[in-house]
Protein backbone atom coordinates (compact mmCIF):
# COMPACT_ATOMS: atom_id res chain seq x y z
CA UNK A 1 0.00 0.00 0.00
CA UNK A 2 0.80 3.41 -0.31
CA UNK A 3 1.09 5.82 2.19
CA UNK A 4 -0.47 8.63 2.10
CA UNK A 5 0.32 12.05 2.68
CA UNK A 6 -1.43 15.69 3.42
CA UNK A 7 -3.50 17.72 5.38
CA UNK A 8 -7.10 15.99 6.83
CA UNK A 9 -9.71 18.07 6.42
CA UNK A 10 -9.80 19.19 10.16
CA UNK A 11 -6.61 20.48 10.26
CA UNK A 12 -7.97 22.29 7.15
CA UNK A 13 -10.58 23.71 9.20
CA UNK A 14 -8.81 24.58 12.24
CA UNK A 15 -6.16 26.56 9.99
CA UNK A 16 -9.03 28.93 8.42
CA UNK A 17 -10.79 29.27 11.38
CA UNK A 18 -7.74 30.45 13.11
CA UNK A 19 -6.68 32.66 10.02
CA UNK A 20 -10.60 33.98 10.04
CA UNK A 21 -9.75 35.15 14.02
CA UNK A 22 -6.43 36.93 13.38
CA UNK A 23 -7.78 38.57 10.26
CA UNK A 24 -11.19 39.63 12.68
CA UNK A 25 -8.73 41.01 15.33
CA UNK A 26 -6.39 42.51 13.59
CA UNK A 27 -8.21 44.44 10.42
CA UNK A 28 -8.95 47.19 12.41
CA UNK A 29 -5.94 48.07 13.77
CA UNK A 30 -4.67 48.63 10.32
CA UNK A 31 -8.08 49.44 8.44
CA UNK A 32 -9.42 53.22 9.64
CA UNK A 33 -11.87 53.78 7.52
CA UNK A 34 -14.19 55.87 9.46
CA UNK A 35 -11.23 58.34 9.91
CA UNK A 36 -10.28 58.30 6.42
CA UNK A 37 -13.83 59.04 5.48
CA UNK A 38 -14.19 62.27 8.22
CA UNK A 39 -10.72 63.53 6.99
CA UNK A 40 -11.99 62.82 3.08
CA UNK A 41 -15.38 64.99 3.89
CA UNK A 42 -13.34 67.58 5.80
CA UNK A 43 -10.93 68.33 2.72
CA UNK A 44 -14.18 67.91 0.41
CA UNK A 45 -16.11 70.89 2.48
CA UNK A 46 -12.87 73.09 2.38
CA UNK A 47 -12.61 72.85 -1.55
CA UNK A 48 -16.52 73.36 -1.78
CA UNK A 49 -15.78 76.22 0.29
CA UNK A 50 -12.93 77.56 -1.77
CA UNK A 51 -15.14 77.21 -4.66
CA UNK A 52 -17.91 78.88 -3.34
CA UNK A 53 -16.04 81.96 -2.21
CA UNK A 54 -14.51 82.12 -6.27
CA UNK A 55 -18.33 81.88 -7.37
CA UNK A 56 -19.50 84.73 -4.88
CA UNK A 57 -16.19 87.18 -5.94
CA UNK A 58 -16.99 87.22 -9.43
CA UNK A 59 -20.16 87.75 -8.67
CA UNK A 60 -19.62 90.75 -6.61
CA UNK A 61 -16.81 91.66 -9.45
CA UNK A 62 -19.86 91.81 -12.05
CA UNK A 63 -21.70 94.09 -9.24
CA UNK A 64 -18.88 96.52 -8.77
CA UNK A 65 -18.63 95.45 -5.02
CA UNK A 66 -15.20 93.07 -4.84
CA UNK A 67 -13.93 96.61 -2.80
CA UNK A 68 -16.43 97.30 -0.73
CA UNK A 69 -15.85 97.19 3.31
CA UNK A 70 -18.80 96.92 4.29
CA UNK A 71 -21.30 93.96 4.76
CA UNK A 72 -23.51 93.82 1.58
CA UNK A 73 -25.48 91.13 -0.19
CA UNK A 74 -24.70 89.78 -3.06
CA UNK A 75 -27.64 87.46 -4.62
CA UNK A 76 -28.60 87.20 -0.87
CA UNK A 77 -25.03 85.99 0.20
CA UNK A 78 -23.68 88.56 2.54
CA UNK A 79 -20.32 89.62 1.17
CA UNK A 80 -17.37 91.79 2.41
CA UNK A 81 -14.24 92.81 0.25
CA UNK A 82 -16.46 90.33 -2.27
CA UNK A 83 -16.02 87.13 -0.56
CA UNK A 84 -18.56 85.44 1.56
CA UNK A 85 -18.85 86.52 5.24
CA UNK A 86 -17.54 83.89 7.90
CA UNK A 87 -21.58 83.92 9.06
CA UNK A 88 -24.54 81.76 8.32
CA UNK A 89 -25.61 84.08 5.83
CA UNK A 90 -22.04 84.48 4.65
CA UNK A 91 -20.37 81.11 3.89
CA UNK A 92 -23.29 79.02 5.26
CA UNK A 93 -25.50 80.15 2.08
CA UNK A 94 -22.76 80.12 -0.53
CA UNK A 95 -22.27 76.75 -0.20
CA UNK A 96 -24.98 74.31 -0.65
CA UNK A 97 -25.98 72.37 2.40
CA UNK A 98 -23.81 74.15 4.58
CA UNK A 99 -26.48 75.79 6.79
CA UNK A 100 -29.36 72.96 7.03
CA UNK A 101 -27.74 71.52 10.35
CA UNK A 102 -27.77 67.73 8.60
CA UNK A 103 -24.17 67.16 8.08
CA UNK A 104 -22.60 70.11 9.82
CA UNK A 105 -22.91 72.16 12.21
CA UNK A 106 -21.26 75.47 13.83
CA UNK A 107 -18.76 74.35 16.35
CA UNK A 108 -16.90 78.17 16.65
CA UNK A 109 -17.71 81.61 15.20
CA UNK A 110 -20.21 82.71 12.45
CA UNK A 111 -21.44 85.65 14.76
CA UNK A 112 -24.26 87.36 12.93
CA UNK A 113 -22.97 90.79 13.92
CA UNK A 114 -19.60 90.41 12.02
CA UNK A 115 -19.04 91.00 8.46
CA UNK A 116 -15.09 89.83 9.17
CA UNK A 117 -13.59 86.60 11.68
CA UNK A 118 -13.87 83.44 11.24
CA UNK A 119 -16.47 80.13 11.30
CA UNK A 120 -15.86 76.85 12.05
CA UNK A 121 -18.04 73.49 11.33
CA UNK A 122 -17.94 70.11 11.97
CA UNK A 123 -19.86 67.10 12.33
CA UNK A 124 -22.98 66.95 14.15
CA UNK A 125 -21.61 63.93 16.50
CA UNK A 126 -17.99 65.99 16.82
CA UNK A 127 -19.24 69.39 17.65
CA UNK A 128 -16.84 69.88 20.86
CA UNK A 129 -14.10 68.03 19.07
CA UNK A 130 -11.95 70.92 17.59
CA UNK A 131 -9.44 68.38 16.33
CA UNK A 132 -11.91 67.60 13.49
CA UNK A 133 -13.20 71.28 11.83
CA UNK A 134 -13.21 73.18 8.85
CA UNK A 135 -12.39 77.13 9.72
CA UNK A 136 -13.58 80.00 7.28
CA UNK A 137 -11.26 83.04 7.79
CA UNK A 138 -13.29 85.75 5.83
CA UNK A 139 -11.14 88.31 3.72
CA UNK A 140 -9.30 91.31 6.05
CA UNK A 141 -8.98 93.46 2.92
CA UNK A 142 -9.54 93.97 -0.67
CA UNK A 143 -6.24 92.32 -1.64
CA UNK A 144 -6.37 89.21 0.58
CA UNK A 145 -8.78 86.30 0.39
CA UNK A 146 -10.26 83.90 2.80
CA UNK A 147 -8.61 81.50 4.79
CA UNK A 148 -9.50 77.95 4.80
CA UNK A 149 -8.37 75.59 6.75
CA UNK A 150 -9.11 71.85 7.64
CA UNK A 151 -7.69 70.74 11.39
CA UNK A 152 -7.87 66.79 11.28
CA UNK A 153 -6.25 64.52 13.69
CA UNK A 154 -5.29 60.94 13.54
CA UNK A 155 -8.50 60.27 15.94
CA UNK A 156 -10.51 62.24 13.67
Amino acid sequence: MKKQSGFTLIELVVVIVILGILAVTAAPRFLNLQSDARESSLQGLKGAMAGAGSIVYGKAAIEGLETSSAAVAVEGIETVFGYPTATSAGIGLAVQGLDDGQDWVIVDGGDSNAAEGSISYSFPGAASDATCIVTYEAAADAQSTPVITAATADDC
